[in-house]
Order: structure tokens, then C-alpha cells, then sequence
């Protein structure tokens, strides 16, 4: 019973802000899906791979050569795109997220503009629904970039320093 209403909750919500409260919602499953599978990556897969180009890179015999160099920057370099995976797409969505929020501004806008042009500016109530729909999704972007941008930040920090510890985890010699 609490749960669904919840859903009765959420579900007002996105309907007083209109439909491109709705695209910023959708948008924000899906940056939040990015987020989650990375931190998953992070805490089961990447500990995998770590072990298994460090152990690879232990076996040579010949570390200090020229080809191996270069064997060295190509192991690390796969491991830094698989670290680096999906952090420019959350990157991308948090930023389009306050800019979804200013369409809903407009479209908000333009509905207040058109009960103005209907009924003249004597119909408060008419215009409020108007302004809520152009306030509820600006909030609801910002809102959505903010959370984004702070583990976006977080999980390309952690990329770099994976990275570079991998990076020390190999020795040239």
C-alpha cells in the first residue's frame, strides 16, 4: 500500500510538470543506470582484469625492451577504456539535463501566455498550472545534473586513479 503511494506521488509530480518532466525523468534512469554499472564494473569486474593484465605483464621475461614498452601502453591502455567506459555519456546526459529543464520553462512559459491570451490576466489559477509546469522541470534538471555531477566527478576520479596505480603495478624493469 505505502508503495503505490509512492507511485501516486511521482507520478502527480511528473504530470504538473509536464511532458518534458517526463524526458528529463527517462533521462535520468538512464544516467543513473550509467552511474550504477560503473560502480559495479569498479567493484566486480575491474578487480579481475587488474589481476589478470598485472599477472600477464609478470610473466614476460623481457620488460625492458622496446616491444615491451609498448606491450606495457597497450595493457594499460585497454584497461584506462575500460575504466573510462560510459563516464563521457553520464557526462553528456548531466549536462543536457538543466538544458531539458529549460525547455520545460518554456513550454510552461508558453502555456501561461496561452491562458493569458484566453482569458485575460484575471484567471490566477489557470495561470499557476502554467507555472508550475515552467518552475517543476528547471528544479527537477537541476536537481538531476547536480546528483550526476558529483558522482561523475567521483567516477572519472577513480578511473584516473586506477590508471595510474596500474600504470605503477607494472615495472619497466
Amino acid at each position: 500500500m505505502f508503495l503505490l503511494d509512492i507511485f501516486d506521488v511521482i507520478r502527480d509530480f511528473l504530470e504538473r510538470g509536464g511532458n518534458v518532466l517526463w524526458l528529463i525523468f527517462f533521462t535520468l534512469m538512464l544516467l543513473w543506470a550509467l552511474i550504477i554499472e560503473r560502480f559495479m564494473y569498479f567493484r566486480k569486474e575491474f578487480p579481475g582484469d587488474r589481476e589478470e593484465v598485472v599477472g600477464d605483464w609478470m610473466l614476460r621475461t623481457d620488460r625492458n625492451s622496446w616491444y615491451a614498452h609498448k606491450i606495457r601502453q597497450a595493457k594499460i591502455s585497454v584497461l584506462k577504456d575500460k575504466l573510462s567506459k560510459n563516464i563521457d555519456v553520464i557526462k553528456m546526459l548531466v549536462a543536457l539535463c538543466p538544458l531539458m529543464g529549460l525547455l520545460g520553462t518554456v513550454t510552461g512559459m508558453i502555456a501561461v501566455f496561452d491562458v493569458m491570451a484566453e482569458t485575460g490576466t484575471g484567471n490566477a489559477r489557470l495561470m499557476a498550472s502554467g507555472i508550475s509546469m515552467a518552475t517543476i522541470p528547471t528544479m527537477s534538471g537541476m536537481v538531476a545534473a547536480l546528483s550526476g555531477l558529483y558522482f561523475g566527478n567521483l567516477l572519472e576520479t577513480k578511473a584516473k586513479r586506477e590508471a595510474d596505480k596500474l600504470a605503477d603495478a607494472l615495472p619497466l624493469s
